[in-house]
């Protein structure tokens, strides 16, 4: 893949910020998200700037990817509010996803933390 342009990792954040702000006034109001705490982790542009791709972590047990389909089915709201907020030539068509790098990191930190793990490491450490 190859890699955001400065460009667009600034149009990224200025959606990432915008879109938070918009999540936090609370106006969305979808079963999917009753009493869920959604926080917006990244926004990845495209190189036209016409589309993006939020990731989206939510607080405790709740499932993200419910909550990222509520947040697809509420897209064209906050598509239209992010229009408001935000100064660009397009304003992005919206595609929320369940960001799944805090299970991964989760999961190394479980792995890392195993008996047979640690020994190995700790006898690594004695080799230097």
């Amino acid at each position: 893949m190859k890699p955001q342009s400065q460009r667009q990792l600034r149009a990224g954040e200025l959606v990432r910020r915008a879109v938070s702000d918009i999540l936090a006034e609370g106006h969305i109001h979808d079963p999917g998200l009753a009493g869920l705490s959604v926080t917006v982790t990244e926004a990845r542009v495209s190189p036209d700037l016409r589309h993006a791709t939020v990731f989206i972590a939510v607080l405790g047990q709740a499932d993200v990817r419910q909550a990222a389909g509520a947040l697809n089915r509420a897209a064209g709201y906050i598509q239209k509010q992010l229009g408001r907020e935000i100064d660009m030539k397009f304003t992005p068509k919206l595609n929320f996803v369940a960001d799944e790098s805090f299970e991964a990191a989760q999961h190394v930190d479980e792995v890392l933390a195993r008996p047979g793990v640690q020994r190995d490491l700790d006898h690594g450490d004695e080799d230097e």
